[in-house]
């Protein structure tokens, strides 16, 4: 920022380098398809907001660290609403006609959304990253660093076992049966967990807002291209089908099997 009483005065859109932003949009097609300017628009939103789910992300984990179990809700919960909001978004491509698509996404190749290396690093820090991302990602050596750097992160479960642990509660790495007798006493006790108790919820929605941006995601491509292959080479809706009950935080989910038993 200029120092006071120089050059122009802060306005929004200096701020917000909108001049910039609206420029970010270049299309592929000649002429430029009315179509492709939504696929663009839409898909850079997207990884705005990824960018702000990583930094939520990096909050909670850091919130749990430091014991501020309040601070890590708030975070997850701005996280829920973003993912809220994903899955709205992926809609609007659907204002897309099929054969308005096929227009221009040969344009596309090789490219694909596999190569989001913000969406590899989401999975990442919530545990459900897989090597064959970051050979994806092998032309790009920013984003195979990136991706590298948050694998080697102790990601989101480990920050919740750590502050289990230092609150009093026994939750070690390699005792499955005596984590699930925790998680028990979180939901059957928590009237003296409510802290931890909205804690395990709040990791719960996130999961389950992911689990469902990944259905109305393959639904939406399933109805734009079918079954074609995807432009990077996968195999479109069939890998994307693969991943649809991946779940980040399993030991959350089973413990429901458990509650109220002997």
């Amino acid at each position: 920022m200029s120092e006071y009483g120089k050059g122009a005065p802060l306005s929004y859109a200096r701020y917000l380098k909108v001049h910039e932003l609206i420029e970010l949009q270049q299309c592929l097609s000649q002429p430029p398809h009315p179509d492709e300017l939504l696929f663009i628009v839409i898909h850079q939103a997207y990884e705005l907001w990824f960018k702000l789910i990583l930094h939520s992300l990096e909050c909670c984990c850091e919130a749990l660290d430091r014991d501020q179990t309040r601070v890590a809700v708030e975070a997850l919960g701005r996280i829920i609403e973003i993912e809220k909001l994903l899955v709205q978004q992926i809609h609007i491509l659907e204002t897309m006609a099929p054969s308005s698509f096929l227009q221009f996404r040969d344009r596309l190749n090789p490219a694909s959304g596999f190569q989001s290396f913000q969406f590899r690093e989401i999975e990442a820090l919530t545990g459900t990253t897989q090597p064959a991302h970051l050979e994806a990602l092998q032309d790009d050596p920013i984003a195979s660093r990136r991706l590298e750097r948050r694998m080697e992160q102790k990601g989101l479960w480990r920050s919740f076992s750590e502050h289990l642990q230092r609150r009093g509660l026994s939750f070690p790495a390699e005792d499955p049966a005596a984590r699930r007798r925790t998680l028990r006493r979180l939901y059957e006790e928590r009237d003296s967990f409510d802290e931890l108790y909205r804690l395990a919820e709040a990791l719960i929605g996130f999961d389950e807002q992911f689990q469902l941006w990944r259905y109305h995601h393959i639904r939406m491509v399933e109805r734009m291209i079918g079954f074609k292959r995807g432009t990077g080479g996968s195999e479109g809706v069939g890998y994307l089908a693969q991943t649809l009950f991946h779940k980040c935080f399993p030991e959350l989910w089973e413990v429901r099997t458990h509650l109220g038993s002997e």
